[in-house]
C-alpha cells in the first residue's frame, strides 16, 4: 500500500454528535484517490492532454471508529484489480497517532474518454503501474 493522504480533522467537519461527518470521510477518500491515480499515471497533465479521466461507478465505505476534532489522519491505498477499462481500489484510513484503522472505502472507477463521455481502454503504461500496486 502507498500513502495517499495525510491531514487533520477540523472542528467545522464535525456533526451534531461531535464526530467527523460522513461527507468529510468521502472528501478525504476522494483526495486520496487523486494521489493514487497520479501514482499510476493518471495525472492532471494526462487528463488535460489526452482528454481522458476517471468516473466513479461504485463506492462502499465502512466506518469502524469515531474520528474527533484534532485527530491526525492518514490514508493508504492499493489497487485490487483492473480490467481493460476499470480499476478497483481500496483506501484504508487510519488515526495517524494510534495507527488504528478508522474507515475503509473500496471504489470502482472507469477510464473515460472525456469527449465521447464513454468508457475507454486503459493504456498499457497505466495497466503496468496498476500491476505494481496490486496487492
Amino acid at each position: 500500500m502507498i500513502e495517499t493522504y495525510r491531514g487533520v480533522v477540523y472542528p467545522n467537519q464535525l456533526d451534531h454528535m461531535d464526530h467527523m461527518n460522513v461527507q468529510w470521510y468521502t472528501a478525504k477518500f476522494d483526495e486520496a484517490t487523486w494521489h493514487l491515480f497520479s501514482a499510476i499515471g493518471i495525472t492532471s497533465t494526462y487528463i488535460r492532454e489526452k482528454n481522458r479521466g476517471m468516473a466513479a461507478i461504485e463506492q462502499t465505505t465502512k466506518y469502524k471508529s469515531e474520528v474527533l476534532a484534532g485527530e491526525l489522519l492518514l490514508i493508504r491505498s492499493r489497487i485490487l484489480e483492473t480490467t481493460e477499462k476499470t480499476i478497483r481500489f481500496l483506501h484504508i484510513m487510519y488515526n495517524a497517532e494510534t495507527e488504528k484503522e478508522v474507515a475503509t472505502s473500496e471504489l470502482l472507477g472507469v477510464h473515460l474518454d472525456r469527449i465521447k463521455r464513454k468508457g475507454c481502454l486503459l493504456p498499457d503504461h497505466i495497466q503496468e503501474k496498476c500491476l505494481e500496486l496490486k496487492e
